[in-house]
């Protein structure tokens, strides 16, 4: 590949990535000045989490014929990643000295991506709606899987009580995976998909990301960057680093190509999810921490998730991004 191939490559994994991190500095901007206070990102937010972004996820399962479906290695390879993940962030953990009752905050920030929100976003932005069908399910079966780990390891290293069962049954009343079961229902059974629901795709995914990605930015607290301490890079380190090269290695090594490991590597490869934070401080445990994960690496995934997808494209692993 000559320097003008690269240099094209790479402005195409940087249209893929910046329209994302934009609306999220701009979300950040916009609250420094004033212009987005908390209550107005509050109610936003709730709107968007309840409404919108259920109706973008069921629009896109709804345009999957899962009864033909083939090809879910990716999905595979992305549960079977978050396992070896914890497995190794746990052990890591042990090695370095962590305190034990910050060793589970560790562990969820390097595994707990945001799939739900940055990663459906970039996944948009790289594969339109390609992208969104290809996530869909992935969000749905890898989101169920990412709060029963986190109960269980908070649990186990900050006695919190919070149950398995428990885990399961908020999974089931949370909006997003309601949207995706209800796209799927409607796709396996003998009624056709309607064609305003395959057209209102595009639509809500253009609305309501870009609201959503400037909640998440006006959220960030950036002032709290100065104490973050090493155990908070070195979670970042992992979840931004480690994490995405282990889900890649793996995915590779079961066949996953193309469109499928662009939208694997772009869900596992987002900032660590709010969502964490918020079941720390239920936990009674070291909130700051969580908050310092969160913003760390939301700030510089940027930088990581760019360059990983750069050089993917470079081998031509992962399709071609939309014009």
């Amino acid at each position: 590949m000559n320097l003008h191939d690269a240099s094209s490559l790479l402005s195409a994994c940087l249209a893929v990535s910046l329209p994302t991190f934009g609306w999220v500095a701009a979300g950040a901007l916009l609250n420094r000045v004033g212009w987005f206070p908390q209550p107005l990102n509050d109610w936003i937010s709730r709107w968007s989490f309840n409404l919108g972004l259920p109706l973008m996820l069921f629009a896109g399962a709804a345009g999957v014929d899962f009864r033909h479906l083939s090809g879910t290695a990716y999905m595979a390879a992305g549960l079977l990643s978050t396992a070896l993940v914890v497995a190794a962030a746990w052990l890591y953990s042990a090695w370095r000295g962590h305190p034990f009752a910050e060793r589970g905050i560790f562990v969820q920030g390097a595994y707990r991506s945001n799939l739900a929100i940055v990663g459906v976003a970039l996944c948009v932005s790289a594969y339109g709606d390609q992208g969104a069908r290809l996530a869909a399910l992935a969000i749905a079966v890898m989101t169920t899987f990412y709060n029963i780990l986190a109960v269980i390891v908070l649990n186990l290293t900050l006695g919190g009580n919070a149950s398995v069962w428990g885990a399961v049954t908020d999974i089931a009343r949370n909006p997003l995976i309601i949207g995706i079961a209800a796209g799927v229902a409607l796709s396996l059974s003998p009624f056709p998909v309607p064609a305003f629901v395959h057209a209102s795709a595009s639509s809500l995914s253009a609305f309501f990301l870009p609201v959503v990605l400037l909640c998440i930015g006006a959220a960030m607290r950036l002032d709290e960057l100065r104490g973050s301490g090493a155990l908070a890079w070195e979670a970042c380190a992992w979840r931004l680093l480690v994490a995405p090269l282990l889900t890649v290695v793996l995915a590779l090594a079961l066949g996953v190509r193309g469109e499928a490991l662009g939208v694997l590597f772009l869900l596992v490869a987002t900032p660590a999810a709010a969502s964490g934070y918020i079941m720390v401080a239920a936990a009674r445990g070291n909130a700051a921490l969580a908050a310092n994960i969160v913003v760390l690496t939301t700030v510089l995934s940027v930088v990581t998730l760019t360059l990983g997808l750069f050089a993917l494209a470079m081998f031509d692993l992962v399709g071609e991004f939309r014009s």
